[in-house]
C-alpha cells in the first residue's frame, strides 16, 4: 500500500513540477488564423510542384503568404511567409528565392523552406509551419 501510495506522490509531482514552454511554442509575433489551400498539380499554374526541388509562393492565403516546396513528390513542406521574429509589417514579409525566404527588414533574417529554420540572422522562432497532405494530383494544405 505504502509502495502504491508512493508511486502515485511521485507521479503527482512529475506532472505539476515541469513548467509550461508555452513561450517556445506560441509566437507572439503570429497569429494562428484558419485557411484550406488546394493546388491542382494538372493545372498550369501550379506545374512547378510536380518536380523535387520546386516550390510554389502565393500571397493570398496564410498571414503575409505560404510556401510549398516539393521534397521528392510524395513530401511536401509548407510555412508561413511572416518573418516570426518581427511584429507583422510591410518588411516583415518573406521573398523566396531558391530555398531560401528573405526578410527586407535590414537584419539579415532569412529561413530556409525545407526546414523552417533560420539560416542567417537573428532571433528566436523558426517559420510557421502549416500541414500539407497529397491526394492523387491535389495538394491541400492548411491550418
Amino acid at each position: 500500500m505504502f509502495h502504491k501510495f508512493l508511486f502515485i506522490l511521485i507521479a503527482a509531482f512529475a506532472l505539476t513540477s515541469c513548467e509550461p514552454d508555452d513561450e517556445v511554442r506560441n509566437n507572439p509575433y503570429l497569429t494562428n488564423i484558419s485557411f484550406r489551400l488546394d493546388l491542382n498539380l494538372n493545372l498550369p499554374e501550379y506545374n512547378s510542384l510536380n518536380f523535387p526541388g520546386n516550390s510554389y509562393v502565393t500571397y493570398n492565403r496564410g498571414i503575409n503568404g505560404v510556401v510549398v516546396y516539393n521534397i521528392n513528390n510524395t513530401q511536401f513542406t509548407a510555412f508561413e511567409l511572416s518573418d516570426p521574429n518581427h511584429p507583422l509589417s510591410g518588411c516583415s514579409r518573406l521573398t523566396v528565392q531558391g530555398i531560401i525566404a528573405t526578410c527586407s527588414c535590414g537584419d539579415g533574417n532569412s529561413y530556409n523552406i525545407l526546414t523552417g529554420e533560420l539560416s542567417s540572422g537573428t532571433g528566436q522562432y523558426s517559420l510557421k509551419p502549416y500541414r500539407v497532405r497529397k491526394s492523387g494530383n491535389i495538394i491541400e494544405v492548411y491550418n
